[in-house]
């Protein structure tokens, strides 16, 4: 099994540049007319075009009346999840509920800022949003769990979620029950950009979001790149990623585990050890092709292909070269297993998100310890944060002003637009400033 290793010292500006790339979801230039092809079709046809690309491209014939999941499919599927799956969806709810719980905000704000002005901000949520859960690898209830929670606890009045249908056109059972118990029970059987399209747009069935959040493939993420302006297409999601930093302290049975968690996602996936000890990144080389050789395809060779790709494992000279490393990549997930691993945690920059120690793998984080594993990918870490409630929520500032206050304010304000050549602005601010002279308070 060949896997990737480079020495961080030795590394030249070009070579450290190579290390820092990977798969960009961004370039969709060889599928581009295709998408325009969807969007457009999508805006002018509504339903109809979401049934005809649903049969072209996953093989399904829709009835155009039945686009959305009845209640009786809720019900239907509840019957049908295994009982240990069901405990598993629930206790990943209860604590993703926990966790975001933390993050709604207080209603409003406000200080006085200076002698009768008074200025604040009040928290709304967005009037509507569509919510992307793809399925193309496999079903993910936990997708669902990590986009309906903070959206619900946001109380977003209208949530539209959109996932790809299976072969018979069924939404799969898992995440019909995550979503009900999310609360969520309005589900529409479309995915792909035809997804996109129509919650930008708006069809006959699905309505018009004013926000799109969740991962997707190059497909969904062009399409939201067509549409941004028409709607907020929400944060960056592509190709899964993770960085696992360790020191000589770390188990390497335990690396080696970890490593392999992200780098199973797909051929265009990353997963990196960054380590000061050679003598791990030997360990972890030579448990690897065994690990790796356990699992069934295709995630076999997803694995052999990433670890020998924009994966393996990097040797850095010092702790501090490797968090220097870390943040420059920006990973995903980052789960850093160190002597000291709560002592790191203020060094790490960039990352959606962190796991300290090593019993904080990167699997728990994906399902069940309650942060949100819907995270920015291909170093948008150093812009972006992981979704959470406030991603469903929007601010507007206020201000309330005395007399008094336009008092203070006018003279300055009038001559800024004087200053910007705005003489509406100025006559605005001086005959405030007027009325303001003939009152008291």
């Amino acid at each position: 099994m060949n896997i990737s290793r480079h020495d961080l010292a030795g590394l030249d500006a070009a070579g450290r540049a190579a290390l820092l790339a990977r798969v960009q979801q961004a370039d969709t230039s060889d599928i581009g007319e295709t998408v325009e092809t969807v969007v457009a079709a999508v805006r002018a046809e509504g339903d109809a075009a979401l049934v005809r690309f649903t049969a072209e491209f996953d093989g399904v014939q829709l009835d155009p009346a039945k686009l959305a999941v009845t209640e009786a499919e809720f019900d239907a599927a509840e019957a049908q999840v295994p009982a240990d799956v069901k405990a598993a969806i629930e206790l990943a709810v209860k604590n993703i509920r926990h966790h975001h719980a933390a993050q709604v905000p207080s209603a409003d704000w406000m200080q006085e800022t200076s002698p009768g002005v008074i200025s604040g901000e009040r928290y709304t949520p967005i009037a509507s949003t569509g919510l992307y859960v793809p399925r193309g690898k496999g079903s993910f209830p936990s997708v669902m769990t990590m986009l309906s929670v903070p959206a619900v606890l946001a109380k977003v009045p209208v949530i539209a979620v959109c996932t790809p249908p299976g072969p018979g056109g069924e939404v799969d059972a898992a995440s019909l029950y995550a979503a009900r118990l999310s609360g969520i029970d309005t589900i529409y059987r479309v995915g792909g950009a035809q997804a996109i399209a129509a919650l930008a747009y708006g069809t006959e069935s699905l309505p018009k979001v004013e926000k799109i959040v969740g991962p997707g493939n190059r497909y969904v993420t062009h399409a939201k790149r067509l549409v941004y302006g028409q709607v907020n297409p929400g944060p960056p999601a592509g190709p899964s990623e993770s960085i696992v930093l360790a020191d000589d302290s770390a188990d390497p049975s335990v690396v080696a585990h970890e490593l392999l968690v992200e780098a199973e996602h797909g051929p265009d996936s990353a997963a990196v050890l960054v380590t000061t000890s050679h003598a791990l990144a030997d360990a972890v080389s030579a448990l690897l092709p065994a690990l790796t050789a356990a699992l069934p395809e295709p995630r076999k060779t997803f694995v052999e292909t990433v670890l020998s790709g924009f994966g393996g494992i990097v040797v850095a000279p010092t702790l501090d070269d490797a968090i220097a490393f870390c943040n420059e990549w920006a990973p995903e997930h980052l789960h850093a297993i160190v002597e000291d691993s709560l002592g790191v945690l203020h060094r790490l920059e960039h990352a959606g998100e962190i796991l300290l120690g090593e019993h904080a793998s990167i699997a728990f984080g994906n399902y069940v310890i309650g942060l949100n594993a819907i995270l920015p990918t291909g170093g948008f870490a150093r812009g972006y944060s992981c979704v959470g409630v406030d991603d469903f929520i929007k601010r507007s500032s206020f201000a309330y002003v005395t007399a008094a206050g336009a008092r203070a304010l006018g003279p300055s304000a009038a001559t800024l637009a004087d200053y910007e050549g705005f003489p509406a602005h100025a006559a605005a601010a001086r005959h405030a400033l007027a009325r303001a002279a003939e009152g008291t308070a």
